[in-house]
C-alpha cells in the first residue's frame, strides 16, 4: 500500500519582525505557503504586506524571526539567494527603465547570456502562449500602467519561478486579461510553483486562492479559506469593522461643463495611438466612464484634456471657455483638476514631501500671494487631507516615496479633490487601493459630483465603473464608442466594445 508523504511547506516564516523608528511594520508573523499553493496575503495600505515580501524577496532585513525554504533555514536571505531559490515578485511599483526596451528591461532581470533576438523571440512566445501581449521592441517610456504590468509578469515568467509573488497583478488589467492570467496562474500551480498573491480585490481572492492569511496593524489576525467566506467577511477582517457602502442620490445632470469636438491627434511616438474624432460631453453633477483596454488611446486622451498636448482651440471647451490651445496650468485655472495613472513621477515627485507636493499643483489657490509661499497654509492644506483620507505616513513632511503605493494614491486624490473643480479627470483612482479606501475614494468622488463638479473617469476596473458611473463610453483604437447609461449596459456589451468586436455598445435586454 503506497503510504503518502505530506511534503514540507515550500516557505515558512516564523516570528517575522520588522520596525522603521517609531512604526512597527511587521510584529512576530507566522506563514505558511504550501508547495503548489495559491496563497493570498490580505491587509489595508499600511497593514505590512509590502515589508513581509519584500522580506521574502531579501530586499530587507527583518529584526526578528526565521525563514524556512523547504524545512530548510535561510540564515541570512539575499536577493541573490532569493533568486537562486526560485522567488520571482511582480511588484506594484514597476521595476523599468524608461529609457530601455521591454526585451533589455527583461534581460537585465535575467542576467541572461543569450543573444537579444533569442531573448526577445522568448519574450514574444512566452507573452502570447499567457495572453499578456507585449512588444519586445518598444520603449518601456511609451508604455502605458496596463502594458508596463504585462512586461513584469512576462519577466517573472521566464525565471521558471518556484514561488512567485504578485502585488495588485490584476490592478489595470481588463476582465479578459484576467481571466487570462488566472488560466495561467492555476497551470502554474499544477505545475507545483506557490503563488502568494496579494490583491484587494476580494473576488478575486474568493475565485483564486486556496487559503488567505489577514494582516491588520502589522500582524497577522486572522486566516481562513476565502472559497468557504464571504468577500464582505474578508473585508471586515482586513479593516476590524463593518464597511459602509457607496450611498449615491439619483439627480438630474446640468449644463455640459466639459465638451469635446471632432479631436484628431496623432500619436506622439511610434508605438502610440492616434485619437480619431472624439466627441464627448461631461455634464455637470455626472460621472462619466471611460473603459477599455491598455494601450488603446487613453493615456493620449487624458493627456489632451489634461493640456498635456494642445490642439485646436474649439476643439475642447471648459464650460464655454475654449481652451484647446491652453496647457495644463492654463486649464486648471479655468476649474480642472487631474489625477494622473503614473503617482511617482506626474501625481507626485518622489523626494519631495507630503507639503511640499501639495504645493505642486494648489499653487493657483492663494497658496502663493506677491511671489512668496504661504507655508503655513499649504501645510494646513495637506494636513487636511492628510486627515480627511486617512493616509498612513510620518507626517505631512514625510517624502512622497516612503508611502505605500495606496496612501500615495489616497493622498493624490485627496489633494484634487479637495480644491472642488469644475472637471476632475481621473485616471484608474482607486488602483492598488485596498477595499476601505476605495470605497472612500469613490464615496468622495461620487459627494463631489453631488456639488455640481464633472468627473471623468478612466479606468478598466468594470466593477468600479458601474458603481459610481452615470454614463460608460468605450475607447477602442483611438476611438471612442458613444457612452450610454449604466442601467443600460452590460459587462458583456462594454467586454466586446472593449475588444473591438463592435463600434456600438448594445442597450441592455
Amino acid at each position: 500500500m503506497e503510504q503518502h508523504v505530506a511534503r514540507p511547506p515550500r516557505l515558512r516564516l516564523a516570528g517575522i519582525s520588522k520596525r522603521y523608528g517609531l512604526t512597527q511594520a511587521n510584529a512576530e508573523i507566522d506563514l505558511e505557503v504550501g508547495q503548489g499553493e495559491i496563497h493570498a496575503l490580505l491587509g489595508e495600505n499600511g497593514a505590512g504586506k509590502s515589508t513581509l515580501v519584500k522580506i521574502i524577496c531579501g530586499l530587507v532585513k527583518p529584526d526578528a524571526g526565521t525563514i524556512a525554504w523547504e524545512d530548510e533555514t535561510i540564515p541570512a536571505m539575499d536577493p541573490d539567494i532569493a533568486r537562486r531559490l526560485g522567488i520571482a515578485m511582480v511588484f506594484q511599483h514597476f521595476s523599468l527603465f524608461e529609457t530601455l526596451t521591454v526585451a533589455e528591461n527583461i534581460a537585465l532581470g535575467l542576467r541572461t547570456k543569450e543573444s537579444m533576438a533569442a531573448l526577445s523571440a522568448r519574450v514574444a512566445e512566452t507573452s502570447a502562449r499567457y495572453g499578456l501581449k507585449v512588444d519586445p521592441a518598444r520603449h518601456v517610456h511609451h508604455l502605458s500602467v496596463g502594458e508596463r504590468q504585462r512586461v513584469e509578469i512576462v519577466r517573472c515568467l521566464l525565471q521558471n519561478p518556484r514561488l512567485l509573488i504578485m502585488d495588485e497583478p490584476t490592478s489595470v488589467l481588463t476582465p479578459q486579461e484576467v481571466d487570462g492570467l488566472f488560466v495561467m496562474l492555476r497551470q502554474l500551480a499544477r505545475e507545483g510553483c506557490s503563488i502568494l498573491y496579494i490583491s484587494h480585490k476580494l473576488e478575486e481572492i474568493a475565485a483564486l486562492c486556496d487559503a488567505a492569511t489577514v494582516l491588520r496593524g502589522g500582524r497577522v489576525v486572522a486566516r481562513c479559506d476565502p472559497r468557504r467566506e464571504s468577500p464582505a467577511v474578508m473585508a471586515e477582517l482586513m479593516v476590524g469593522r463593518s464597511l459602509p457602502r457607496t450611498n449615491r442620490l439619483a439627480s438630474a445632470p446640468g449644463a455640459p461643463c466639459l465638451t469635446v469636438s471632432g479631436l484628431s491627434l496623432p500619436a506622439d511616438d511610434p508605438f502610440g495611438t492616434a485619437l480619431r474624432d472624439i466627441h464627448l460631453e461631461l455634464r455637470a453633477g455626472e460621472i462619466l466612464g471611460v473603459a477599455g483596454v491598455a494601450g488603446n488611446g487613453q493615456k493620449e486622451l487624458l493627456a489632451a484634456l489634461a493640456g498635456e498636448r494642445t490642439t485646436r482651440p474649439a476643439t475642447i471647451r471648459i464650460g464655454s471657455t475654449v481652451v484647446g490651445h491652453l496647457g495644463a496650468a492654463a486649464r486648471r485655472r479655468h476649474g480642472m483638476t487631474f489625477i494622473p495613472e503614473e503617482r511617482l513621477g506626474r501625481g507626485a515627485v518622489a523626494e519631495l514631501s507630503l507639503a511640499e507636493n501639495a504645493l505642486l499643483t494648489c499653487f493657483g489657490q492663494g497658496f502663493v500671494a506677491r511671489g512668496f509661499v504661504q507655508r503655513r497654509r499649504v501645510r494646513d492644506y495637506a494636513a487636511s487631507v492628510f486627515e480627511r483620507f486617512g493616509v498612513v505616513a510620518a507626517g505631512i513632511d514625510a517624502e512622497a516615496r516612503s508611502l505605500s503605493g495606496g496612501n500615495m494614491q489616497k493622498f493624490i486624490v485627496g489633494r484634487e479633490v479637495g480644491f472642488r473643480p469644475k472637471v476632475l479627470l481621473a485616471a484608474h483612482p482607486t488602483w492598488g487601493v485596498d477595499i476601505g479606501a476605495s470605497l472612500a475614494i469613490r464615496q468622495e468622488l461620487i459627494d463631489l459630483a453631488a456639488t455640481g463638479a464633472g468627473i471623468l473617469v478612466v479606468s478598466e476596473d468594470l466593477a468600479e465603473l458601474f458603481e459610481i458611473c452615470d454614463r460608460i463610453a468605450v475607447l477602442h483604437g483611438g476611438q471612442l464608442v458613444p457612452p450610454l447609461p449604466v442601467a443600460e449596459l452590460t459587462a458583456s456589451t462594454i467586454g466586446q466594445s472593449m475588444g473591438g468586436v463592435v463600434r456600438e455598445m448594445a442597450h441592455a435586454a
